[in-house]
């Protein structure tokens, strides 16, 4: 029961916008508080937590178990009361700095296909750059080659562009994984990029 408990559940907010997600179990307890109302994903009904419990379980179907019944897994939840949309930071990963960079070398400009592109580094790792919007760039093989382990400077080589945060704002970012079919309706595929570790 306790992995089905941390599985996640995709909070909408009053307006039917997806925000983010929530473990089970705490969307389970906004049920209860009547601070969320479960949505069944099959007629997009809404439900509170008694009328949730009342809803009988397919088999195979996730589920809790306690003494006396069977709930469903609630998919989806949507906020009593909550209407904001909060602003999040685009996520630093490897599809969004080919979106920055328009899968385009920094330095020699040339747009070679992803294939034969790289994430440089503008200050080295080796001298302590950071994985970090403003400090990676794409290069073509052949630039990054050629730059090796130096900054630009070093290397006589000149960006196209300064590195940027991308002034993109998602609703939501998710770890991959996470997905469910019942997100769909409420979820775009751009938010399912994998966060690069910095």
């Amino acid at each position: 029961m306790e992995a089905v408990l941390d599985q996640r559940t995709l909070v909408l907010n009053r307006s039917w916008v997806a925000i983010d997600t929530t473990t089970v179990r705490k969307a389970l307890v906004w049920m209860y508080r009547g601070l969320a109302r479960a949505i069944a994903p099959e007629s997009f009904e809404t439900h509170d937590f008694a009328s949730w419990t009342d809803l009988s379980v397919n088999h195979g179907d996730p589920c809790i178990h306690t003494i006396n019944l069977q709930i469903r897994v609630p998919e989806i939840i949507i906020l009593a009361l909550y209407n904001e949309v909060p602003k999040k930071e685009v996520v630093f990963s490897r599809r969004n700095i080919y979106k920055r960079d328009r899968f385009t070398c920094q330095y020699c400009g040339e747009q070679p296909g992803s294939e034969e592109l790289t994430i440089d580094h503008i200050l080295p790792r080796a001298k302590g750059g950071k994985s970090s919007w403003e400090n990676c760039v794409l290069a073509c093989v052949e630039c990054n080659r050629a730059k090796a382990n130096r900054t630009p400077a070093e290397a006589g080589m000149l960006l196209k562009k300064a590195a940027v945060r991308p002034p993109w704002t998602p609703f939501i970012s998710l770890k991959l994984g996470t997905r469910r079919a019942s997100w769909e309706r409420f979820v775009s595929e751009r938010y399912w990029d994998i966060e690069l570790e910095e």
